[in-house]
């Protein structure tokens, strides 16, 4: 076998024999399988059955004009569904973890589907393993095979042993010869699945289906009550009255909110992935707006992960350091020579070790953390006191520290404890990683949002607090390391992570009991990792942020979210996005919700006063349609109001329809409805023209929701501050519902559809002037309360 894998011809011609690298069978999304589920949906059979009716009762333009509007109403569902399906779909994709294999003699991170039998893996600690396959080469290492095991204990790999897909390096690394693939591993014999399970859904959408259950029967209750009463009550035609409660039911059911809920959601994790924050679960999305702590690591999140030689001492050893392979990234050693066996780095070690031949000598070098290179050498005890106090003071600078140390080897097969003692010192390297320019201003920014910054580090005390100082996160308070966590009893450590900002010298096991002891204190927790060690970290935490350029696959599977650049300010930004997403859905569900019960309001009153309904059948119905249109899409692309990153994190707990929300849910709806039923009644009692009297109705809604969408648009800052056009979406949307109301009313053709009359001047004025004044007095409030905050 040629380790230098296969040719990419080679490797193509071998995916189409074999077929893709996958365990689960991914259920393609069309939109005809979409658009005949949703033709399914109870209320799209409630509206074909009232058109059913019609043509029954001799009405055919009205059947007609409601087949019409079912499409045009089904078109719109269908395409938000598969519009937000294919989202998610595509953010599974962005997520997915690649594989490096060697092709054309390099080596390519290539998708893990496309790995086929024959292709030469490169295994690394920290990474799963995508095909069953047989090891070439192996150095020092171990597998996790508790996913076909169930045993935790990680398994010892040598030279012609078995891997197997679906299992984890945890430690060293090596080379192996693609098998199996696909069903034909053993992790697909034992899964046999046939197809993907669906993701699990948030505690949103799970609020917003048992809300929408209540409200179902709210909604039938009354579209049940209004007409009875209006035919027992106002005497008006029971086939009427049949019409006009059919079409209530399904204008005032909110079965749209569960769909616009996962929309959003899925829209905005959308437009996370184009700024470099990729979150795997809709469940990311929806917390990241309740964040109040992020635990981030320092190097290459808070810092640019360039390390830069600053110092060498002595000066003397930066030959020997040179020949011994230093780089820049300081992740392998590579001495001229034939690497005969390497034992990576622990953090329980802080160090790691190779043994390799130089013509004819057998020789060890060694680098690692100053005191665990320093134990293993042989030197008096006042001259290691000296090298360590040299180490912290290049620390101090803000310098990370690495030592160097080498000796003789007398044999090959050396274990780790014979490898890494009697050790020679080379010398100390101070390297300097700059901080990120960023960082500074979005930890500002983060603490201006109520959210607590902190920093957990394996580094010095000193290089994390010189760091910490650049950044803005306070150099000069006190630095706790994971000896002294180790110190701490559970409720000292709760009190402790309360006050501290600053942890150095800690290992994965201290970062799990830092995230344990935060939510102890009732915190909302982010937290950031890349290796292996820290996934139960990740997986602990409300968000898990795993580094998408350093972090291993073990990470990424545990994270939540996933960092295209591995930058502490995307995760600002991220928990930026989030709360504009979460106001928006707010924002969107409060004026749906509105809609909806101003509705019911309107035909509930005049049937209680003796009067018709004030809308026929056809106009509930296409109410309907751009009710929903506002709500489900105008929103989503709402642009924040200017103080949102100056309010204090979402309380998870606290419910989504809280008490602010539902009062100004029904203040809302009640101003539409004072505004429509004046004009309503005002035309009835003074004309006793029904139709008349309902084309002012029909007409006062479409404009007054549409100004009540404008006002609904903020919820303290004024719109003339926002921006009246910041939304062009919903400037759209507005415009096509006023264009239909014109035509509504002038068109002779849709006039007879929609049974619908001329209007003159004069009423055109009284619903403009009417409709805005049943609006427009939520903008008067906040324009007066904006003033006195910003005085």
């Amino acid at each position: 076998m040629n380790n230098t894998g296969l040719t990419t011809e080679e490797a193509g011609a071998r995916l189409k024999k074999y077929g893709p690298n996958q365990i689960t069978a991914e259920k393609k999304i069309t939109f005809i399988d979409i658009f005949w589920e949703e033709v399914r949906e109870p209320m799209i059979l409630l509206l074909l059955f009232t058109g059913f009716l019609y043509s029954l009762w001799g009405k055919l333009d009205d059947a007609l004009t409601i087949i019409v509007v079912i499409l045009i109403l089904v078109g719109v569902e269908v395409y938000n569904e598969f519009r937000a399906k294919k989202t998610i779909a595509a953010l599974r994709q962005l997520s997915e973890p690649t594989t490096a294999v060697w092709r054309d003699g390099k080596l390519l991170e290539v998708p893990a589907e496309t790995v086929v039998p024959g292709d030469v893996l490169a295994l690394q600690s920290g990474r799963r393993i995508s095909a069953d396959a047989r090891l070439i080469e192996a150095f020092n290492l171990a597998a996790d095979e508790s996913s076909l095991t169930g045993e935790s204990v990680p398994v010892e790999k040598s030279a012609a042993e078995p891997v197997y897909a679906g299992t984890a390096v945890t430690r060293g690394r090596g080379l192996a010869e693609a098998v199996k693939t696909g069903m034909a591993t053993e992790l697909g014999r034992i899964v046999s699945l046939t197809k993907a399970a669906k993701p699990p859904r948030t505690p949103l959408q799970l609020a917003m289906r048992e809300l929408t259950r209540f409200l179902v029967w709210v909604a039938l209750g009354f579209s049940t009550i209004v007409p009875l009463l209006g035919w027992l009550v106002a005497g008006q035609p029971l086939r009427q009255m049949l019409l006009t409660g059919l079409s209530l039911t399904f204008a005032t059911i909110p079965e749209e909110l569960p769909i616009i809920i996962t929309m959003v959601l899925a829209l905005g994790g959308y437009r996370l992935s184009k700024r470099n924050a990729v979150a795997k679960q809709l469940k990311t999305v929806e917390t990241l707006g309740a964040v109040t702590v992020i635990a981030t690591d320092k190097t290459g999140t808070l810092t640019q992960n360039r390390l830069e030689v600053s110092r060498v001492y002595p000066e003397a050893a930066r030959k020997k350091i040179d020949d011994l392979g230093l780089e820049l990234d300081v992740k392998a050693m590579k001495p001229e020579g034939v690497l005969i066996n390497e034992f990576t780095f622990d953090n329980s070690r802080k160090r790691m070790s190779i043994v390799y031949r130089q013509e004819k000598d057998l020789l060890v070098a060694v680098k690692g953390a100053p005191e665990g290179v320093l134990d293993r050498c042989v030197l008096p005890a006042e001259e290691r006191v000296r090298w360590l106090e040299l180490a912290s003071q290049m620390a101090k600078d803000g310098l990370r520290v690495i030592a160097f140390a080498e000796k003789p080897a007398e044999r090959e097969d050396l274990t780790v404890e014979e490898t890494e003692s009697g050790l020679s010192l080379i010398g100390l390297v101070g390297f300097e990683d700059k901080p990120r320019p960023e960082v500074k201003a979005a930890i500002a920014a983060c603490r201006a949002a109520g959210i607590r910054p902190i920093m957990v580090t394996g580094d010095h005390p000193n290089t994390a607090s010189a760091i910490a100082e650049q950044v803005g996160l306070g150099g000069e308070a006190t630095v706790v390391t994971g000896a002294e966590l180790d110190r701490l009893s559970e409720n000292e450590l709760i009190d402790l992570v309360g006050k501290a900002s600053i942890f150095a010298r800690t290992t994965p096991e201290h970062k799990l009991r830092i995230v344990n002891a935060l939510h102890r204190r009732g915190e909302v927790v982010a937290v950031t990792g890349d290796g292996v060690n820290d996934a139960p970290a990740l997986a602990a935490a409300d968000i898990g942020i795993a580094m998408g350029e350093t972090g291993t696959d073990v990470a990424r599977e545990a994270a939540g979210m996933v960092l295209a650049d591995d930058n502490f300010a995307t995760i600002v930004r991220a928990i930026e996005e989030g709360r504009v997403l979460f106001e928006n859905l707010k924002k969107g569900v409060r004026y749906y919700l509105s809609c909806k019960a101003a509705l019911i309001s309107i035909t509930l009153l005049p049937v209680l006063l003796r009067v018709p309904v004030p809308f026929a059948p056809i106009q509930i119905i296409l109410m309907e349609l751009f009710m929903d249109l506002a709500a489900s899409a105008t929103f989503a692309a709402e642009p924040a109001e200017s103080d949102f990153m100056r309010l204090p994190p979402r309380d998870p707990k606290r419910p989504f329809m809280d008490r602010p929300m539902l009062t100004y849910l029904f203040v809302s709806a009640a101003g539409l409805f004072a505004a429509v039923t004046f004009n309503y009644l005002f035309t009835w009692y003074l004309t006793g023209d029904l139709l008349r009297a309902q084309t002012v109705a029909f007409a006062s809604w479409l404009v007054g929701h549409v100004l009540l969408a404008v006002n609904m648009r903020s919820e303290r800052e004024p719109i003339s501050k926002l921006g009246w056009f910041s939304n062009p979406i919903m400037i759209g949307w507005a415009a096509a519902a006023l264009a239909f109301v014109l035509a509504s009313t002038l068109i002779p053709g849709v006039r007879q559809a929609l049974k619908t009359v001329p209007l003159t001047g004069l009423e055109w004025l009284m619903i403009i002037c009417v409709t805005a004044a049943g609006t427009f007095w939520l903008e008067a409030v906040k324009l007066i309360s904006f003033g006195k905050n910003n005085k």
